[in-house]
């Protein structure tokens, strides 16, 4: 797997985002190698979100990837308008970051259409992390065991783990994979914070993480 500086800023959860959070996850940067976040796949009929490689009807960017590497979103609709679009929008979030690796650029269009505030700019020092290394990543992460709370009309919280054991960087300049071995730092815990913006979309506003949660290992 490859070991990225689990993303974002530190997240400020308010009694509404308890949620089920029972592991509050702190930015742990500092602790790994640059690792990545993810990127395309939908995992099948649970996921609600499109493939990058799909054109989008509603006005929305289109997210590419390249064909070594790919997300796998697992989640049940809820059969809540609201929650379903929260969720849909989450995946397209790091869809975006991810588009930003792949592309070596924080000028993407859906980088700052899916993300905002604290999100935004830490998803932004996030790329240029790998951009600097001249990093990418290859293979696949699997994102699993979603929970969705809404907060008032525009504001969600949405908890989610990656499961990073098949996905790895890889130098763009050499062409070499960094094979690393699955660990209990392989799964993170990500505590999202959302806000439904005037055109409609559900921004992730804000992120904490927490690399080797129990509440995410098998």
């Amino acid at each position: 797997m490859n070991r990225r500086p689990t993303l974002i800023a530190a997240l400020t959860l308010t009694a509404a985002a308890a949620l089920t959070l029972s592991a509050c996850g702190s930015d742990d940067s500092s602790k790994k190698d640059n690792d990545k976040i993810a990127g395309a796949d939908t995992g099948g009929d649970k996921s609600a979100s499109p493939s990058p490689s799909e054109s989008d009807t509603s006005g929305r960017p289109k997210i590419t990837f390249p064909s070594d590497a790919k997300n796998v979103f697992e989640y049940e609709k809820t059969g809540n308008a609201a929650k379903d679009a929260a969720l849909a929008d989450s995946t397209l979030s790091v869809n975006s970051v991810d588009e930003a690796i792949f592309e070596a650029s924080t000028g993407t269009k859906a980088l700052g259409f899916y993300n905002t505030g604290k999100a935004l700019e830490s998803s932004i020092t996030y790329v240029l992390g790998y951009i600097n290394k001249n990093h990418t990543w290859v293979g696949e992460t699997r994102y699993f065991d979603y929970k969705v709370t809404l907060s008032g009309g525009n504001g969600a919280y949405v908890t989610y783990c990656s499961d990073e054991s098949k996905s790895f960087i890889k130098d763009k300049k050499t062409g070499k994979v960094k094979n690393t071995p699955t660990t209990a730092d392989s799964y993170v815990l990500y505590n999202t914070k959302l806000t439904k913006n005037a055109a409609g979309v559900w921004q992730t506003a804000n992120v904490a993480s927490d690399r080797g949660s129990k509440a995410c290992q098998p």
